[in-house]
């Protein structure tokens, strides 16, 4: 694909638009993939550890899927929670139209596929559940995160994913001493060589460092 990525804005890759099926909130469904988008053929085994591994959803208000993919995070999210908002982010195209076709197709009206400067201002969070695309290199992910983790409402999390060789752990840290003060940062769970990260946002900047563990 050359310089075609599935963090590419436009992938010029054939869309090759396929339908495979996948467990999510425990039903069995039929979703479409497409070329050009990350893990086109599966859900990628670093969402299946974060799902697994995540505390149930608040019952409404904004959720915000970092990254969507073709959906697999925001579908369940939005199926788990139906009076919640989710916002299913992605810099590429091809993306944010499977989330809206897999929407379409599965009834679910409570998720927004946009661009991340289409999210208003206004919007926080009452989660952040994300596979973060961690090839797009250290500076732009570190950016991504500093941009939409304090946009958590107090008292929330994020929940992370990072493959343990890709730099889980010295993620990890770096969200520790970036955030602070006002965060917690603990590796929450892992499996099949991930991490599941907790970002913590808290009401009060606490007294003390950020704890990481």
């Amino acid at each position: 694909m050359g310089s075609d990525h599935y963090f590419s804005a436009t992938p010029a890759s054939a869309q090759n638009l396929r339908t495979i099926r996948v467990s999510l909130a425990g039903r069995d469904l039929e979703v479409t993939t497409a070329g050009g988008v990350f893990s086109p053929d599966r859900l990628d085994a670093g969402t299946a550890v974060l799902l697994a591994n995540m505390p149930p959803l608040p019952p409404s208000g904004n959720f915000l899927d970092l990254g969507s993919g073709w959906g697999p995070i925001s579908i369940t999210m939005a199926q788990a929670a139906p009076h919640s908002t989710v916002w299913a982010v992605d810099v590429n195209e091809r993306a944010l139209d499977l989330v809206r076709r897999n929407a379409d197709q599965l009834g679910l009206t409570n998720i927004n596929a946009v661009l991340p400067d289409d999210v208003p201002d206004d919007v926080a969070f009452r989660t952040i559940r994300s596979n973060p695309p961690i090839r797009v290199g250290k500076n732009v992910l570190h950016d991504m995160l500093e941009r939409w983790i304090p946009r958590l409402d107090e008292h929330s999390d994020a929940w992370l994913v990072v493959q343990r060789n890709l730099g889980a752990d010295s993620l990890q840290r770096w969200l520790g001493a970036t955030l602070h003060p006002g965060y917690s940062v603990f590796r929450s769970a892992t499996g099949k060589g991930y991490r599941v990260l907790k970002v913590r946002k808290h009401g009060n900047p606490p007294t003390e460092p950020v704890q990481v563990v």
